[in-house]
């Protein structure tokens, strides 16, 4: 069979349904926490729904479906209406001074494309690796965050595959972490199934109002540049890379929690933390790292709770922070599953607001932008998403989606994301990116193997 083609039809822009009043076209300030994603990539995760079948749904229309999603849209930027605008600058020379903001107005709006591709459902899930037409199905593909001066802040793609559509959203990093991303995406579907897409009253509004995060320092904050050469890197990683799903049964997950808190005498090991341990462990055996070198596994922590005082659950941005446990290969490898999961959770737990202070005050002190080539490493895990999202909770008047699947914007060597299932009952679907061999070792590898497929196991000694 011929590789699958997409070929893009059209392509508009969507504003907000309503025009903006004055308070809501003042600058929204980024703080430290989002200002540290300017050199990412943006985030790209999409939903694969079901087409409709003639005999299910004779009356869909994928025109008539297009035109939906657009209006309803154009509806939810009313409330998320900082989506719709860009990045701006004041910059001056003395002292050196670039302020980045975002600008809700002066800006197209946010990007919408519809494509086809002559390809199956089967075709994007079968394959054990995720296939290269999954990168096609976002915009955006190789942008970083800082490009949301001149290019939209979110991007929209609609493809039409033969017998599915896929929803592919590319979002700027700066503006959106993993809460607000699937905050917008679930109050788009409230307000595409509403009868009054105008008058639709969301279950949850967006808090965009920035405060200072500390009282002592200024909510409007500068960093020590006067042109984004002096901070602004581009890097791609220079090797092939294997994306691979692999799912963890709810039995499964169970089982590592409770062998993670046993070994290390706790019940304070979460399923995210166990799972994660696994990874780590696992990742590392088959990279074969030489036994006196460190190992490190990182986490994105939430610090909306962390700050005092908190923002709102609802603060829309990127209030996140990456922490990190790190050990010698030879000892990682001596412990157990508890002792990583352990030093896994001591790293969470000691991200609390005396930790956040001290980093705000450091950043203060000396501003940076990091460098994505500074911070990727053969001895890293990183791990992201997160299996609380209410990733399945978006529903297009397709039915709940098939599958989750994100694109080529922040792929690398040692990244994994963790996603929810369909199902909803624990389970976890989890995507690692390694090296091709990399994979083919980890897929071997006894201890992975044996988590992964607890339930068979369990069924086999029995036989």
């Amino acid at each position: 069979m011929n590789s699958p083609i997409l070929r893009q039809v059209s392509e508009c822009f969507v504003k907000p349904l309503h025009d903006l009043s004055p308070e809501k076209k003042q600058p929204i300030h980024c703080t430290p926490f989002e200002l540290a994603y300017l050199n990412n990539n943006y985030s790209q995760v999409g939903l694969l729904f079901a087409k409709p079948s003639s005999l299910e749904d004779q009356n869909f229309s994928i025109t008539a479906f297009l035109d939906y999603l657009k209006n309803s849209l154009s509806a939810t930027l009313t409330h998320f209406y900082p989506l719709a605008g860009r990045l701006a600058t004041q910059k001056q020379d003395n002292p050196p001074s670039y302020v980045i903001y975002i600008d809700p107005e002066n800006s197209p709006g946010v990007k919408f494309i519809y494509a086809k591709a002559n390809a199956t459902i089967s075709d994007v899930l079968k394959p054990a690796y995720v296939p290269l037409i999954v990168e096609s199905f976002f915009d955006l593909d190789r942008a970083i965050n800082h490009d949301g001066h001149t290019l939209p802040l979110v991007s929209i793609k609609v493809t039409e595959l033969d017998d599915g559509i896929f929803i592919g959203n590319s979002m700027n990093h700066v503006i959106a972490d993993g809460t607000s991303f699937w905050h917008f995406m679930t109050s788009w579907s409230e307000i595409f199934k509403s009868k009054n897409q105008g008058a639709c009253v969301l279950s949850r509004y967006p808090v965009f109002k920035r405060q200072a995060l500390y009282k002592e320092y200024d909510p409007i904050v500068s960093l020590p540049f006067t042109h984004h050469d002096q901070f602004i890197e581009r890097y791609e990683h220079p090797q092939v890379l294997k994306d691979r799903y692999f799912h963890f049964s709810s039995a499964s997950i169970a089982r590592l929690k409770k062998k993670a808190n046993t070994e290390c005498n706790s019940q304070k090991i979460s399923s995210l933390q166990a799972v994660s341990a696994l990874l780590w462990r696992c990742v590392t055996r088959v990279r074969r790292l030489p036994a006196d070198g460190n190992t490190v596994c990182t986490l994105p922590v939430n610090n909306r709770r962390r700050v005092n005082p908190p923002l709102s659950d609802d603060y829309f941005g990127s209030p996140i922070q990456t922490v990190q446990a790190t050990t010698t290969v030879e000892d990682l490898m001596a412990h157990g599953l508890g002792w990583a999961a352990f030093k896994l959770h001591e790293a969470v737990t000691s991200d609390d607001d005396v930790a956040v202070r001290k980093w705000v005050d450091s950043w203060f002190k000396n501003p940076v932008v990091p460098k994505n080539s500074s911070l990727m490493f053969s001895n890293m895990l990183q791990i992201g998403g997160s299996p609380r999202f209410d990733t399945y909770g978006c529903d297009f008047g397709l039915g709940k989606a098939i599958a989750v699947r994100s694109g080529h914007a922040n792929k690398a060597d040692g990244r994994v994301a963790m996603y929810p299932v369909r199902e909803g009952d624990g389970s976890m679907d989890v995507k690692v990116c390694l090296l091709p061999k990399t994979m083919k070792d980890l897929e071997c590898d006894k201890e992975f193997i044996c988590a992964l497929n607890w339930n068979f196991v369990q069924k086999r000694a029995y036989l």
